[in-house]
């Protein structure tokens, strides 16, 4: 009886840690009773009742990615290429995950292949290869409410690699060499058309300095000559001051007319007319000299 109650207190100890389990961060268990849903256990320690409860899925609430295989579109202008996306899903609801789809990836992958093909098929090769943003929202926001009713958020979708055929491919490159080609001349005409602005900028520049500096040239020489005429004046004027101050100012200028007469007189003319009124002042001249010369005698 010992050897009963032992092994029966064993097999209680097992199905109790069989039927104890515990639910790990960022994972949610799904639980059946009898076969039909009964509970969703979040993380911690859970107790099920032995042959009736059943754990029916484990499902992580992390944020999973998918890359789908590239699929082949159809642009609006007939152009076939291949391009292959990128799902970043996360499950908000185990319950609807998984009684949900049946195979949930498999319809996601079918979901975003169709749904790339209607959006493809409405714009041209040009507006596919720059509207990457425009394709990735509208993806997102389709698929994000389609999945709804699978308890999957669709957080982002990204178009990996957009294919065109070789021979676009090989067209779009002679196009982006033109384009480059193009652009090199324009900088080059641009930079050749400043260069020669700036050389005619220079030579103008240069030309009115210049002029600004003979004008400054002119100008300083001009200011010398008057200052010259002015000291010259100021001489002459402080001489006449000085011979005015001697009272002999109308000797002097007679004395001046003799000179200018004698002057004359060197010259080639064979007659000279002198005025009366310096008559007497030559003979004073005259008699001056002759004293002069008295005076020399005696000594």
């Amino acid at each position: 009886m010992e050897y009963i109650f032992i092994a029966l207190f064993i097999i209680f100890i097992l199905m109790l840690a069989v039927n104890v389990r515990i639910v790990p961060q960022a994972k949610n268990f799904v639980i059946e009773r009898l076969g039909a849903y009964h509970a969703t256990w979040s993380t911690g320690v859970h107790f099920k009742l032995p042959l009736i409860d059943r754990v029916a899925n484990q499902v992580s609430l992390k944020e999973k990615v998918i890359d789908f295989d590239p699929q082949p579109v159809i642009t609006k202008d007939n152009v076939t290429m291949q391009i292959d996306t990128v799902v970043y899903y996360q499950i908000t609801d185990p319950k609807l995950y998984t009684y949900g789809v049946e195979h949930p990836m498999s319809a996601i992958e079918n979901l975003t292949a169709t749904t790339l093909r209607n959006i493809i098929g409405d714009l041209e090769l040009d507006e596919t290869l720059t509207s990457r943003d425009h394709i990735n929202t509208k993806m997102r926001s389709i698929l994000d409410d389609a999945t709804d009713a699978w308890g999957i958020k669709v957080n982002r979708v990204e178009l990996k690699n957009i294919l065109p055929p070789k021979e676009i491919q090989e067209a779009m490159e002679r196009q982006m060499k033109a384009e480059r080609e193009r652009r090199e001349a324009v900088l080059r005409a641009e930079g050749e058309k400043d260069s020669a602005i700036l050389v005619a900028e220079g030579a103008r520049r240069a030309q009115i300095l210049r002029a600004e500096a003979e004008k400054e040239a002119r100008i300083r020489k001009a200011e010398g000559e008057a200052e010259a005429i002015r000291k010259v004046q100021e001489a002459t004027a402080d001489g006449i001051r000085m011979i005015r101050e001697a009272g002999a100012d109308e000797a002097y200028i007679k004395l001046q007319a003799i000179e200018a007469f004698a002057k004359a007189a060197d010259g080639k003319a064979t007659k000279l007319i002198i005025p009366s009124d310096m008559q007497g002042l030559v003979g004073l001249v005259s008699s001056l000299k002759e004293a002069a010369k008295d005076v020399s005698a005696e000594k």
